[in-house]
């Protein structure tokens, strides 16, 4: 087989490039490759040099040595949600985690103590003991809901069927990390290429399918472990490792290379002391854990909308992987956000085969000065989404040129401006086609309205025949226009029209959430459409009325008020209430019910209270219709104190505001939400 000059060239090519790595690695200590892309580069080599052998030569570097079925699980909503931790990936980031959770407190104290763990790959689970007995198991999921997974739970022989207390909680909640042990992993994998069937990418994905297998002996076979991270009582221990203790008399396997640290400068110690060490267990680990020894301080940290303030994971550096960029391409999201992605050769990064990587913005492509042909380093940021990480000059071709962002917006061609203050450069122009399909497909969301049918290449045709310009022209149409489109049928087109006429049921915050306001996510649509019971009180509201509504911040409360003021997004809201969407009731009464009996009082927690944590004290207010805050301001109806109160209290004696304790507190409550 005869090989063409372009791919003789590259032949030389690469010996060229390996030769000069040789070089800069072993004569002058001082190499510029990544090992990855050596091994990459050198691998091409040897393909190559297989297919046309004729062109091996003495001096290439190749010769110096000779030759689920999930849907039939139920799903069920956690007692507790199982929030996500927050990330820091160096000494810099969890500094200022540090700096941030004490912002929070009125008086941060002066010694703290953390737990570190190491933070296992595999898949989180939530267990719930009745009597001490386990009832349920559950998979993370979404953090609200998960699927019971209880036969397939009982299999794993480090979770205790019974736990091993004499005289148990009646409910107990444990929370912790199923995994698969490195060796059984590549048991399974020589087992599954014997068989001829699919390889496991990594052993966190075996485990999550494991978890997910409907025939439980299947899942007793593969010999999954589990190590508990966290419990819940009626009355928890003073601290996080005296909760790690405790769960080990209950019976369960607690991680044995934990650590108490006095200071963040143990933290990072631990921290780098494992990032060699864990190439040695005998399970995957991504990271460490840190989170505050003291459990009341965790109480009174409480939680953001996604994370608690008290913990964080200290990630070690994402898997990274070299490959050749064919194309750089920008993106028009549904906000008009413009996005440039690099499009690239295929490549295997955490488990994944990946072929675009997002390069974020105008000036992260400047910083990078990527080019079409470059050698690139991804990375998946956080894990989940992949990123350049960095070009290597010394590997592109001579011919490639700098990438100059668009001026006018692919889809639209308006011209993109950037917003003072703002990274990203975006197309304003709300008739563009990208922005009606992000906002189509936004819409029919499972979180957003739940259209089943109406897909992204639903989405594309309708818009591109022009068949509708807003959210609210789905609503016009018809079995015959639906049934004209490529796949679609007759069918098919009069399950759409239905599956649009039932979305006029879905609640009031699924339609806010659907709207797709900036900032507001389907937690904050709950929150605002329980603070403003129909839309037109949401219109009527000023920017402090938002700011006022507990979890909606000063960005929110603006985005949400401008949103609103536009006459395009009027006029969309009207077209949508004439469509039958629902869109609340403001003459609707409160649910009449003694749990109402605190509606319209703001109260702010401070201290340590004797039988009640913080967050039991907010929900039994909330429960009963009041509101609570972070902050003492004049607005403030009641300050609960307990023991160790700070500068609240002094605040709110020199505003005149009532102080309740714990007891004058249950005293106010009604008695059904106690």
């Amino acid at each position: 087989m005869t090989a063409t000059p372009d791919i003789q060239q590259r032949i030389v090519q690469l010996r060229q490039q390996l030769q000069k790595a040789n070089y800069a690695y072993y004569v002058l200590d001082n190499p510029f490759m990544e090992d990855a892309v050596y091994d990459k580069l050198y691998r091409e080599l040897q393909d190559w040099e297989e297919k046309y052998p004729q062109l091996i030569t003495p001096d290439s570097p190749t010769q110096r040595v000779g030759d689920k079925p999930a849907s039939q699980f139920t799903s069920l909503r956690h007692n507790i949600p199982l929030y996500s931790l927050e990330n820091a990936f160096n000494a810099q980031e969890l500094a200022k985690w540090n700096e941030r959770w004490q912002r929070h407190l009125d008086s941060p104290p002066q010694e703290v103590e953390y737990v570190c763990e190491l933070k296992i790959d595999g898949s989180a689970l939530a267990l719930t003991y009745e009597n001490g007995i386990l009832a349920r198991g559950v998979t993370r999921g979404d953090g609200v809901t998960g699927e019971e997974i209880t036969q397939n739970i009982r299999t794993i022989r480090a979770i205790p069927l019974r736990l091993t207390l004499d005289n148990p909680p009646p409910i107990v909640e444990v929370r912790g990390e199923a995994f698969l042990p490195i060796d059984e992993f590549n048991r399974i994998n020589q087992e599954r290429e014997q068989a001829g069937e699919s390889l496991f990418a990594n052993p966190r994905n075996a485990a999550a399918g494991t978890l997910r297998q409907l025939d439980p002996k299947i899942v007793d076979r593969r010999k999954l472990n589990f190590f508990a991270y966290t419990l819940h009582l009626p009355e928890n221990p003073p601290s996080q490792w005296e909760s790690l203790e405790l769960l080990q008399q209950m019976g369960f396997r607690v991680n044995p290379n934990r650590k108490r640290c006095q200071s963040l400068q143990e933290v990072e110690d631990y921290f780098q002391d494992w990032d060699e060490r864990r190439k040695t267990l005998l399970y995957m680990t991504d990271g460490v854990v840190v989170k505050l020894n003291s459990q009341p301080l965790q109480e009174e940290l409480g939680f953001t909308q996604k994370f608690p303030r008290w913990a964080i994971a200290l990630k070690y550096p994402a898997e990274e992987a070299p490959t050749i960029v064919k194309d750089i391409t920008v993106n028009v999201g549904r906000t008009g956000a413009i996005t440039p992605m690099a499009i690239m050769e295929p490549v295997q990064l955490a488990g994944t085969t990946v072929q675009r990587a997002t390069l974020h913005n105008r000036d992260r492509v400047a910083e990078l000065d990527i080019r079409i042909g470059d050698t690139a380093i991804i990375r998946k940021a956080g894990e989940i989404i992949p990123e350049v990480l960095r070009v290597l000059p010394e590997l592109r071709p001579p011919n490639a040129q700098p990438y100059q962002m668009p001026v006018n917006c692919p889809e639209c061609d308006s011209v993109l401006v950037r917003p003072e203050g703002e990274a990203v450069t975006r197309c304003v122009n709300s008739s563009c086609p990208a922005i009606l399909r992000g906002s189509l497909v936004h819409w029919a969301s499972r979180d957003a309205l739940d259209i089943n049918g109406l897909g992204e290449k639903s989405v594309e045709q309708i818009v591109e025949k022009g068949l509708v310009h807003s959210v609210a022209d789905l609503y016009d149409l018809t079995a015959e226009q639906l049934a004209n489109l490529e796949r679609m049928g007759q069918k098919s087109a009069e399950k759409l029209v239905n599956a649009l006429t039932h979305s006029k049921a879905q609640p009031y915050s699924r339609v806010l959430y659907g709207l797709g306001i900036r900032y507001v996510g389907k937690v904050n649509a709950e929150l605002l459409s329980e603070a403003f019971r129909a839309i037109e009180q949401l219109q009527g509201a000023s920017v402090e009325d938002l700011e006022a509504v507990y979890g909606i911040g000063e960005e929110i409360a603006q985005s949400v008020w401008q949103w609103l003021k536009i006459p395009a997004n009027q006029t969309l809201i009207q077209r949508l209430q004439e469509a039958g969407l629902n869109f609340g009731d403001a003459t609707a009464e409160p649910p009449a019910s003694v749990e109402q009996a605190l509606t319209g009082k703001t109260f702010v927690i401070t201290g340590t209270l004797p039988t009640l944590s913080r967050k039991e004290a907010e929900t039994l207010i909330k429960q009963a219709g009041g509101k609570i805050s972070s902050s003492i301001s004049r607005k403030t109806d009641y300050l609960v104190v307990g023991e160790k109160a700070g500068s609240k209290l002094e605040k709110a004696q020199r505003l005149g505001i009532a102080q309740l304790s714990e007891e004058q507190l249950i005293d106010i409550l009604p008695p059904l939400s106690l």
